[in-house]
């Protein structure tokens, strides 16, 4: 059960908070922002924290972080991140601007601190969008956005997804989207590798549609988790994916791929950070390029370095893309784009340590994010989609794209 919900901005502030039978002090959020602190970035903090009476449990997105108070942990805030498709997007900003909605839409999602309503469709029913239009008739007329009549899966089996729906084109879409972590030593062998996939779905058939998708190669896949209109018998016994779909966009299932499989990285680096006596400067000279793409594109690629506090300023020039460094976090962070196995890009220069500084006792390490399209790195593949027995057209509304999460370079 949820005990209390608190979303946190960047600097810390906690502006929005809501309670289910109980009130759970603010002050419990100290366990988390003193965590948040040792934490070189959002996404390292600890997701469960324990604290003497509850559990914290945080997800990171849009900037902000949020906090939910737990007796016992439930997944919850998988589905609360809908609101990203309630209101096109979840921010600080849109979630203030929202307020009261934002409310309205936290009582309809859980009872008594049990989720209930969580899918988009079904809350678009009970609590209509928001609309400037909507939003001015509403004001005038002191009228809410709350809907007069219950929405109508959920009297039945499949609350998930509303009667009645009909479209004038029939078409469903899946994204496979994988996500390595990886680390790799400074001769660049693989010390440590993984892939978190998810598959994203928007789905927009018309009546009750019971779809059917296989892979060809299912048993890849480890530490699978679904959508709770997955048949999960079914895919024991067949490793297959039988479902009734929510309407609209949905997670359909996020899968783990084993350490043990090989992994194939989609780059190389090649990097040398080095710094001399005391007093002296160092040098950083970084290239990246392309390696195991199966002729896609690689683009977004990102470097980030945590240099050591002692830097006192950095001369560098990058032969593509452009670097920004923050002297106060001592954060430098070269902006790529889309890699050129013609024109590998380098970044290279001085850094100035601070006078009598001693020399750093660690050489720091590199994150690398990037992202490829129509490449699943794993290996994945859709081999059909069927509904009620009749065959969609082979891999239509199929595509895979492969980031790079914390892809950390040691050097």
């Amino acid at each position: 059960m949820i005990n209390s919900l608190f979303l946190i901005n960047p600097s810390g502030e906690i502006f929005l908070e809501k309670h289910w039978k109980s009130v759970v002090s603010r002050s419990v959020c100290d366990y988390f922002l003193e965590a948040k602190e040792k934490a070189l970035e959002p996404e390292d903090v600890p997701p469960v924290i324990h604290t003497p009476h509850h559990y914290l449990i945080s997800i990171y997105r849009s900037c902000m972080q949020c906090i939910r108070t737990v007796f016992r942990p439930l997944d919850f805030f998988s589905r609360f991140v809908t609101l990203q498709d309630y209101f096109g997007e979840c921010s600080e900003t849109v979630v203030k601007d929202h307020m009261v909605m934002v409310y309205e839409l936290l009582e309809e999602m859980l009872d008594n601190g049990f989720p209930l309503a969580t899918e988009s469709n079904v809350l678009k029913e009970m609590i209509r969008p928001p609309t400037i239009l909507r939003s001015v008739v509403n004001t005038l007329t002191g009228t809410s956005n709350v809907g007069d009549t219950l929405p109508t899966g959920q009297p039945s089996t499949i609350p998930w997804r509303r009667a009645g729906v009909r479209y004038t084109n029939n078409e469903a879409y899946f994204d496979v989207v994988e996500e390595i972590d990886a680390i790799l030593d400074q001769s660049g062998t693989t010390v440590f590798a993984e892939i978190q996939g998810v598959v994203e779905a928007c789905v927009k058939l018309s009546g009750m549609p019971d779809l059917t998708l296989s892979f060809m190669n299912p048993r890849l896949l480890d530490d699978v988790s679904f959508h709770p209109c997955v048949r999960y018998k079914l895919w024991e016994s067949e490793r297959v994916l039988s479902f009734i779909p929510p309407d609209g966009n949905f997670t359909l299932m996020t899968y783990h791929v084993n350490a043990q499989n090989l992994v194939a990285i989609p780059v190389y680096v090649k990097q040398s950070i080095s710094f001399f006596e005391c007093g002296s400067d160092g040098r950083l000279d970084v290239t990246v390029g392309p390696k195991q793409t199966m002729g896609k594109t690689v683009e977004g690629v990102m470097v980030t370095v945590h240099l050591p506090k002692t830097i006192l300023s950095i001369n560098l020039t990058a032969t593509q893309g452009s670097y920004t460094y923050d002297n106060g976090t001592k954060l430098l962070v070269w902006d790529i784009g889309k890699l050129n196995p013609q024109k590998l890009p380098n970044l290279r220069g001085s850094l100035s340590l601070q006078a009598g500084a001693p020399k750093p006792e660690e050489n720091p390490s590199l994150n690398i994010d990037l992202n490829i399209q129509q490449l699943a790195i794993s290996g994945l593949k859709v081999n059909r989609l069927d509904m009620f027995g009749e065959k969609y057209k082979p891999f239509k509304g199929v595509k895979y794209i492969t980031k790079a999460g914390k892809f950390q370079v040691r050097t």
